[in-house]
C-alpha cells in the first residue's frame, strides 16, 4: 500500500488517500457494471482526504453500501460500506495508475460474455463472494 492522489474528470473533486492497495478485484455484478458502464475495477484505499467535498453525491445503492460521485461532471469516485468500512476507489480515478494490478474478480457468474480478463487468478461466483463478505461483517 502507498499513497496516491487523484481527481474527478472535471477536477472539482481532488483527492489524497494515506494508503493505497495496488491489488484488485474486477467486479462483475449487476450494480458495479450500470454504476461503472463496466466491470468495476476498484482499489481499496485508507485515509482519504477529499477536497471538494461539496461536489461529491453520495447513492445508497443498498442497505450495506452506498456510492459517491462528482455532482458536477458525473465521474464515479468511491464504493464504501455503511457500517464505516473503507473505501474502494476506481483505479481511473488515481493520477498515477501504473501500480494497479488485478489479482481477481468477483461475481464472475454475472460477467457478460463480451469481454474476459486473461490471467490466472480467482475468479468467485456470486455465491462465493457474498460468503467471503458475510465471513467478513461486511453484509
Amino acid at each position: 500500500m502507498s499513497a496516491h492522489k487523484g481527481q474527478c474528470l472535471c477536477g472539482a473533486v481532488t483527492f489524497t488517500a494515506e494508503s493505497v492497495e495496488h491489488h484488485h478485484h474486477a467486479c462483475h455484478c449487476g450494480m458495479c457494471r450500470r454504476w461503472a458502464g463496466g466491470p468495476l475495477l476498484a482499489a481499496a484505499a485508507e485515509g482519504v482526504i477529499f477536497a471538494g467535498e461539496e461536489n461529491i453525491t453520495v447513492f445508497g445503492s443498498s442497505e450495506w453500501a452506498e456510492r459517491g460521485f462528482c455532482k458536477v461532471c458525473g465521474s464515479n469516485l468511491f464504493y464504501r460500506l455503511r457500517d464505516g468500512g473503507g473505501y474502494h476507489m476506481p483505479v481511473g480515478v488515481f493520477d498515477d495508475q501504473s501500480a494497479f494490478k488485478v489479482v481477481g474478480e468477483i461475481f464472475i457468474d454475472r460477467k457478460p460474455g463480451g469481454y474476459a480478463f486473461a490471467g490466472d487468478h480467482p475468479r468467485l461466483t456470486e455465491e462465493e463472494t457474498m460468503a467471503m463478505f458475510a465471513e467478513a461483517g461486511a453484509t
